[in-house]
C-alpha cells in the first residue's frame, strides 16, 4: 500500500507529487554523493495544497511528506518513494516523525506563539530524515504576525527544508506567501470513488458505502466516519429531523439548544480524551512527582496549556456545529431540487418523506431564504457570536422561511 492510496479520486495530484518526490530523492542523493544537481526538477521548497472540504488536501500534503522521508531499500532499485511501509513513511503518516512538524489551529487562529518554535526549527538541518518538513494544516487561519513569520521562512528557506501549506482555496492565503509556493488544487472526489474506497479499504457493505458517500457529497473523512460510526449516523439523523421541528417558536428554540448542546458534548468528549493526557505529560516534563506539587515558577506554563485547551474546545464545538449546518444545507438543497424538478441526485435519500413534505408545503423562494439563514449562521459563528444566539436566530429564520 503506497502513501497515495488514501487520495481518493486525485490521480493527477498523486502523479505530480510522485514525480516531485522522485526528483527530491535525486536531489538528496546528488548532494550526498557530491555530484552535479539535476538541471530540471519538479521539486520545490514550498507547496500550497487547496481543495474543497473533504477532498483530502491535508492528506495529500502528509502523503507527500511521507514520500519525501521514505527510506525504503527499493528506492535504490528504481522503486518510487512513498512505499507506505518503511519507518520514514509510517512515522510521517501517523505524525511522529522527528523531522515532520505539524501546525494546526488550536482556536480560531494560528497565533505567533504557536509558530515561533516551528519557524525556528525550519532553519535547522534534518535530525535523521531526508528533509526538514513543516506542514501547516490551517494556513487560512494564520493571523498577521504568524503569517509574517511564515513568509520570512518561505522567502529564505534552509536548503533541506520544505513547507507544505494547506487551505480551502488559494484566496485564503496571503498573496506574498502563495506567490512563493507551487499550487496544487484537489477536486471533489466522485460519489462512486468514495463508495469504492469504503468497500475496498474499510470492508463496508456496498449499499452502506454508497449511502454514506452520497450523503456526504464528496467529503472523504465524513463518509468514512458515517459508514463506520453508528453514533455519527444517529447525530446526522437528529439534524435532518430539525426542519420539521421548527414549526412553533418553542420547538424552534428547543431545537437550537439541543444542537448547541450536542456540539458541546462532542467538544467535551474530545477534551476528556486529550486534556488529561497533555496535562500529565507536561507536569512530568516540568519535574512534578506523581500527584505532587509543581516546581516553583512553572504556573505560567500550566496556564498557557489551559488556555490552549480552552481554545481547542471552543473550536471543536464550532466545528461540530459547522458539520450539522453542512448537513442542513444539503437537506434544503434537496428540497429545492424537488421543487424545481431538477435531475440532480439527492444526497439525503434516507429522509425522502421529510423532503417531499417540505417541498410540497413551501416555495423555492422560502427554501432559498432558509439556505441563506444557514449561511448567515455560519458567518456569525466565524465572527465569534455566541453559538446559542447564532443558532436560535437560524432556527427562527427556518421557521418563518
Amino acid at each position: 500500500m503506497s502513501v497515495w492510496d488514501d487520495l481518493v479520486g486525485q490521480e493527477r495530484v498523486s502523479a505530480e507529487l510522485g514525480a516531485a518526490a522522485r526528483d527530491a530523492d535525486a536531489l538528496v542523493s546528488a548532494v550526498a554523493a557530491d555530484t552535479p544537481l539535476p538541471e530540471a526538477s519538479k521539486m520545490t521548497h514550498a507547496w500550497l495544497f487547496t481543495g474543497p472540504p473533504g477532498a483530502g488536501h491535508i492528506q495529500a500534503a502528509r502523503a507527500f511528506a511521507a514520500a519525501l522521508q521514505c527510506v525504503s531499500p527499493d528506492r535504490a532499485l528504481g522503486g518510487a518513494p512513498g512505499c507506505g511501509f518503511c519507518d520514514g513513511c509510517h512515522t510521517a503518516l501517523i505524525g511522529t516523525h522527528a523531522d515532520v512538524s505539524t501546525v494546526a489551529a488550536v482556536g480560531a487562529q494560528i497565533i505567533a506563539d504557536d509558530m515561533r518554535d516551528t519557524v525556528r526549527k525550519s532553519f535547522t538541518s534534518p535530525a535523521n530524515g531526508r528533509w526538514q518538513i513543516i506542514l501547516v494544516e490551517d494556513a487560512e487561519r494564520l493571523n498577521e504576525k504568524s503569517a509574517n513569520a511564515v513568509l520570512k521562512a518561505v522567502e529564505e528557506p534552509a536548503p533541506r527544508t520544505v513547507w507544505l501549506l494547506c487551505a480551502p482555496s488559494i484566496e485564503d492565503v496571503l498573496p506574498t506567501i502563495r506567490s512563493r509556493c507551487r499550487h496544487l488544487n484537489l477536486r471533489t472526489p466522485s460519489v462512486d470513488a468514495i463508495a469504492d474506497m469504503l468497500v475496498r479499504r474499510e470492508g463496508i457493505e456496498p449499499d452502506v458505502a454508497a449511502a454514506a458517500a452520497r450523503a456526504t457529497q464528496g467529503h472523504v473523512d465524513r463518509a468514512r466516519r458515517l459508514a463506520t460510526d453508528p453514533a455519527a449516523r444517529e447525530r446526522r439523523a437528529a439534524v435532518l429531523k430539525l426542519p420539521l421541528r421548527v414549526e412553533e417558536i418553542g420547538s424552534a428554540l428547543r431545537a437550537a439548544q439541543e444542537l448547541v448542546d450536542a456540539a458541546a458534548d462532542d467538544a467535551k468528549q474530545l477534551a476528556e480524551e486529550t486534556d488529561a493526557k497533555e496535562t500529565e505529560e507536561l507536569k512530568a516534563a516540568l519535574g512534578a512527582a506523581q500527584g505532587g506539587r509543581l516546581p516553583r515558577g512553572t504556573a505560567g506554563v500550566m496556564k498557557d496549556l489551559e488556555d490552549k485547551q480552552k481554545r481547542r474546545r471552543t473550536r471543536t464545538q464550532r466545528d461540530s456545529l459547522d458539520l450539522a449546518l453542512t448537513d442542513l444545507t444539503a437537506f434544503y438543497r434537496d428540497v429545492l431540487a424537488l421543487q424545481l424538478g431538477s435531475r440532480t441526485a439527492l444526497a439525503n435519500t434516507d429522509a425522502d418523506d421529510a423532503l417531499e413534505r417540505l417541498a410540497r408545503t413551501s416555495t423555492p423562494e422560502s427554501t432559498l431564504r432558509r439556505i441563506e439563514a444557514i449561511a448567515a449562521c455560519r458567518e456569525a459563528l466565524d465572527r465569534n457570536v455566541a453559538p446559542l444566539l447564532a443558532v436560535e436566530a437560524m432556527t427562527m429564520a427556518l421557521r418563518t422561511g
